[in-house]
C-alpha cells in the first residue's frame, strides 16, 4: 500500500555552528529553505507558499479563478513596487474578508451593491477590553476605491495572461462633491492651536500649515520636501530660483502628478529663515529629521482648534472634514476667489483643468462672466463681442 502523502510543512533543520532553520517540505522531494529559525516567520512563509501552489499560472476562466488569487497576484506583483502601495494593501485587506472566498464569475452588479452594504468601520471601542462596540458604513468614496482596486487587480491579471474574461465591476455612483475649505480666520485659528502644541523647539506642525495653504501640496509631498539640496526620493524648494520641485529625480510619475510650481513670495520668505537656523527640510522635528507621519499632532491639534473657535464663537467645518487635505481645498478655493485663471491653477497645484472647473471654478470672479454680462446688459455685451447669438 503506497504511504500517504504529507503536503506541504515545516521541519527544522540543524546547523552546525549556526542557529538552525526552518525549511518547507513538500510532496515530490521538493525543499525550500524559509531562511529563519523563527517559527513564527516560517510560518508565515509557509502559508505564503500554499497560498502560490494553487495559484492558476495560465489563462484560467473566470468560473474557475478564485478572486483571493487575483488579489494576491496583483498585490505579489504590481502593488509592492505602486507608489501608493499602502493604499492598495489597505483596499486588498478589506476587499479579501467578503471577495476572498468567491470565483471572478461572482462578480456582477447585485455582490458589488451587497459589498458595499456590508463595509463598515469601527467608530467607538470599550475602553477596558477594546473591543468593537459600534460601527458604522464607510463613506462611498472609501467604497469606490476598493471597489476601483479589485476592478485594476482583474484588468492587470488579464493583460498579464492570467484570466481569460474579465467581468464589470459595478461601482457605487460618485457622490456629490462638499465644500471644504478654510476662511482665513480658521486657518488662523489652527495655526494658534499649532503654537500652542509648538513644544521642544517643534515647528513641524506650524510648517506644514504655511506649506499647505500657500502651494496647495499635498501632505506626503509636502512632508517630504527638502531644503536645497536636489532628491532623489522626495521633492525640494529651490530657495535661489524661488522654485518647489514637488517629485524626485527618481521618483516615478502617479496620477496626482507632483508638477514644479513657483514658490510663492511669503512662503519663501519662511524657508530661507528655516533654512538660516539650520533646517535641511521644510518639515522636520527637534533633532533634525524628516517628519513622516502627522497623524496623532495633526488630531491634537485640530481638536485643540475646534474647542478654541466654540469658545470664540467662530464657526469651522465638523471635525471629520478638518483633516490635512482640506488645506490644498482652502488654497485653490483662494486662489480662486482671488481671480487665478483655470489654466495657471491647474498648473500650480498639480490638479486637472476639469477638477478646476467642476469643483472650485464657481468661487471665481470671472465665473460665468459673459453669461452674466450678456443678461445684464446685451448691448454692451455685444459690442464687446463676447455675445455670440445664433439669432
Amino acid at each position: 500500500m503506497p504511504r500517504r502523502e504529507k503536503g506541504a510543512r515545516l521541519i527544522e533543520r540543524k546547523r552546525k555552528d549556526r542557529a538552525n532553520v526552518w525549511v518547507i517540505k513538500d510532496t515530490g522531494g521538493f525543499e525550500r529553505s524559509t531562511g529563519t529559525s523563527s517559527r513564527e516567520e516560517a510560518e508565515a512563509a509557509l502559508a505564503e507558499y500554499i497560498a502560490g501552489k494553487f495559484r492558476p499560472s495560465g489563462p484560467t476562466k473566470a468560473d474557475e479563478f478564485r478572486i483571493s488569487h487575483i488579489l494576491a497576484i496583483y498585490a505579489d506583483e504590481h502593488a509592492i513596487d505602486a507608489a501608493d502601495r499602502d493604499r492598495i494593501s489597505y483596499a486588498i485587506d478589506a476587499l479579501e474578508d467578503y471577495w476572498g472566498e468567491l470565483v471572478v464569475s461572482d462578480i456582477k452588479g447585485e455582490t458589488c451593491r451587497r459589498y458595499a452594504k456590508t463595509r463598515k468601520k469601527i467608530v467607538r471601542r470599550d475602553p477596558k477590553t477594546r473591543r468593537p462596540i459600534e460601527w458604522a458604513p464607510v463613506s462611498v468614496a472609501t467604497i469606490r476605491r476598493e471597489l476601483g482596486t479589485l476592478r485594476a487587480a482583474l484588468r492587470y491579471c488579464a493583460g498579464e495572461g492570467y484570466l481569460i474574461e474579465v467581468p464589470v465591476v459595478k461601482m457605487p455612483d460618485k457622490p456629490e462633491t462638499e465644500e471644504r475649505w478654510l476662511t482665513r480666520q480658521q486657518v488662523a485659528i489652527l495655526l494658534w492651536a499649532a503654537r500652542k502644541l509648538n513644544v521642544d523647539g517643534r515647528q513641524q506642525m506650524i510648517r506644514f500649515i504655511l506649506t499647505a495653504v500657500y502651494t496647495g501640496t499635498r501632505r506626503t509631498a509636502a512632508l517630504a520636501l527638502g531644503i536645497d539640496i536636489p532628491r532623489t526620493d522626495s521633492g525640494w524648494v529651490d530657495t535661489t530660483r524661488g522654485m518647489i520641485y514637488r517629485k524626485g529625480t527618481q521618483e516615478r510619475a502617479t496620477a496626482k502628478r507632483r508638477r514644479p510650481a513657483r514658490c510663492p513670495a511669503r512662503l519663501l520668505m519662511f524657508v530661507r529663515l528655516w533654512k538660516k537656523n539650520g533646517a535641511k527640510f521644510v518639515c522636520e522635528d527637534y533633532q533634525g529629521n524628516r517628519v513622516a507621519n502627522l497623524r496623532k499632532g495633526w488630531d491634537r491639534m485640530a481638536d485643540l482648534a475646534m474647542d478654541m473657535a466654540e469658545l470664540r464663537g467662530i464657526e469651522m467645518p465638523p471635525r471629520k472634514h478638518l483633516t490635512p487635505h482640506i488645506l490644498k481645498h482652502t488654497a485653490i478655493t483662494w486662489a480662486m476667489q482671488n481671480g487665478s485663471t483655470m489654466e495657471d491653477a491647474a498648473s500650480f497645484f498639480s490638479t486637472s483643468t476639469d477638477t478646476i472647473e467642476r469643483v472650485y471654478w464657481h468661487h471665481s470672479p470671472f465665473c460665468q462672466e459673459s453669461a452674466v454680462e450678456a443678461i445684464n446688459n446685451p448691448v454692451k455685451a455685444l459690442k464687446r463681442g463676447r455675445f455670440r447669438g445664433r439669432g
